[in-house]
């Protein structure tokens, strides 16, 4: 029997790990051909030899690399999974911080949906997915100032694409999740003078009570994918365990 997404050539960033690499496998076990890539190379490598799978680099701050990787591919769909989580509020935001939010949260998305849009209006159609956060237009969170402008962005910037693209067979989602135990989660916990507090700290933010895992939020990206939502376009989907309640 043929998977929800048999047929379609899916691209997917920061694929190495966390929401990527979940949502990568679950979109090659529903009949994807998926290009899985990644900045960090040696992480795709557990992926190589996965029916349905191929790997490439891709540093998606690097234009010309977006243009060969991305703007090479005759796509279906587009996963923007690529982000940076910058931790303090406005006086401890540095130029560096907010230029590195802005760019990896934002500007990449633009420069791959740029690339990727040419060929998908040449075939007819195509869905754009956008990592967003709950943490954005949708809720402040303390201590993520430059995170939630750049998510809030992402989410004006979904908006903008799916309105102008509506009436040519493009649609343009974005994704809000809630906290999710992967491993760059894992590293900011460390980072902490005290992770056992910190985690706790994460933990009791959570209406649920505990983490969300990868495994949680990659289908609301494979029914994003999936022709299931071909009426659903500009919004922002929560999976956010309870929090904007």
């Amino acid at each position: 029997m043929a998977g929800r997404l048999a047929g379609k050539r899916i691209l997917v960033t920061a694929a190495g790990a966390g929401i990527g690499r979940a949502t990568v496998l679950m979109m090659a076990a529903e009949g994807a051909q998926v290009i899985a890539t990644d900045v960090k190379a040696e992480l795709l490598d557990a992926l190589k030899g996965v029916a349905g799978i191929e790997t490439r680099r891709l540093d998606v701050l690097n234009d010309a690399e977006v243009a060969a990787v991305v703007g090479a591919q005759p796509l279906d769909v587009l996963f923007n999974c690529a982000g940076w989580v910058h931790q303090g509020g406005i006086e401890q935001c540095s130029d560096a911080d907010w230029d590195l939010s802005f760019n990896l949260n934002v500007r990449a998305q633009w420069k791959t949906i740029a690339a990727a849009l040419p060929g998908m209006l040449e075939r007819g159609g195509g869905s754009i997915i956008n990592m967003a956060s709950m943490c954005s237009s949708l809720k402040g969170f303390a201590n993520r100032f430059a995170y939630g402008a750049s998510k809030a962005a992402v989410i004006g910037l979904t908006k903008s694409v799916a309105i102008d693209y509506v009436a040519r067979g493009i649609r343009c989602n974005c994704i809000c999740p809630g906290t999710v135990d992967t491993p760059s989660l894992g590293d900011r916990i460390n980072a902490f003078a005290d992770p056992v507090e910190a985690r706790k700290m994460f933990v009791a933010r959570q209406p649920m009570g505990r983490l969300a895992t990868a495994e949680e939020i990659a289908p609301i990206a494979v029914y994003l994918a999936s022709d299931e939502s071909r009426f659903a376009t500009g919004q922002p989907f929560c999976v956010d365990g309870g929090t904007m309640i």
